[in-house]
């Protein structure tokens, strides 16, 4: 039976280990259910998000464990920030073209004209400077705290042909069918001629064997991970548009966290600035994609100088839509710094 003084002298003898060194947990560990609608088949894309559980759920001390959902097993893509949101998840991983609309201080990074000097650049992202600082604070105004954007933006969306239809300049644009996503991209191409058809990634090698469209703006993952490079000839790398990956909770979440947990999270999301971007761009893009996808006949074609700044400044009403939505002020000031100039 237990008994007031049994409780109070159990109580003393902890507290007596308590001061005589003996740890004590200060408060109990905190678990957060995270979610990536990418699944571990995109390894060059989910290897930063994987990494970012991993580091947190091996980190000394154990303050905060992730439950961690990939491959949109808990909710699908467009589901995540409206769960996030609710409260029904604290942690997201997300493609940032995915939520621009909701979000749009986040297509600073998919804008025509911007997107080339910003990959090119990555160190203007990285959570620790300038825009992401500005970036963070639009967030912060819809109640949203962002982690990281993986150290910069993913190889650019170009676009991609099959042999009966190439593009290899801006001029063959004209009359083509080519699957679109974004309303960026759609945009900027409808400029020269396209017409644009929606197809989802999981469609787009029947899309283009079928003739129903005849080329395709994609990063270069979504042609690996569709096996894309078996149906088109020619890869004509205009810096159409882009997307990062990010981690985000909500503000509500973070800071009722306790400090040590929040420490343990911001060990991880230096690691994904360090690390998420730079693997997928260098050692999965630049160093196996590539060199596989020309052994095996595909045609690669850089723009000139001349149509870089032809394709900027015709869409410079693109990047006018944008400023309307976020504002003149905020707006300019994210362009400027993802161009390079300063804060």
């Amino acid at each position: 039976m237990t008994t007031r003084r049994n409780f109070m002298t159990a109580g003393a003898a902890l507290s007596g280990l308590a001061l005589a060194g003996l740890p004590r947990r200060a408060h109990a560990n905190v678990m957060l259910t995270a979610v990536s609608y990418l699944p571990p088949s995109y390894a060059d894309l989910a290897y930063g998000s994987q990494g970012f559980v991993d580091r947190v759920n091996e980190a000394e001390g154990n303050a905060v464990t992730i439950d961690y959902h990939d491959s949109a097993r808990l909710v699908s893509a467009d589901e995540q920030l409206p769960a996030l949101r609710s409260g029904t998840v604290d942690l997201m991983f997300h493609t940032t073209s995915y939520i621009t609309r909701s979000l749009p201080i986040l297509g600073v990074l998919g804008l025509p004209g911007v997107v080339g000097s910003l990959y090119e650049n990555p160190d203007r992202l990285r959570r620790d400077g300038p825009l992401f600082a500005l970036i963070e604070s639009e967030l912060q105004k819809q109640g949203l705290t962002c982690l990281t954007l993986g150290g910069g933006i993913m190889e650019p969306e170009y676009i991609w042909s099959v042999e009966s239809a190439p593009i290899t300049s801006l001029d063959d644009i004209q009359g083509k069918k080519i699957r679109l996503v974004s309303f960026e991209a759609s945009a900027a191409l409808e400029h020269f001629g396209a017409a644009p058809v929606r197809v989802p990634s999981s469609e787009l090698y029947i899309a283009l064997e079928r003739g129903t469209v005849d080329a395709a703006v994609a990063n270069i993952s979504t042609i690996n991970g569709r096996s894309v490079q078996e149906q088109v000839k020619y890869a004509y790398r205009l810096p159409v548009t882009a997307f990062a990956i990010g981690a985000f909770m909500t503000t509500r979440r973070w800071d009722a966290l306790p400090d040590d947990a929040r420490e343990t999270l911001i060990q991880a999301a230096e690691w994904f600035d360090e690390d998420s971007a730079r693997a997928a761009n260098q050692d999965w893009f630049r160093d196996k994609y590539w060199p596989e996808f020309k052994e095996g006949g595909l045609e690669v074609t850089d723009p000139t100088e001349a149509e870089l700044a032809e394709f900027d400044a015709i869409n410079a009403d693109v990047r006018q839509v944008w400023l309307d939505e976020v504002g003149p002020e905020v707006g300019r000031q994210a362009i400027d710094l993802a161009l390079g100039g300063g804060a």
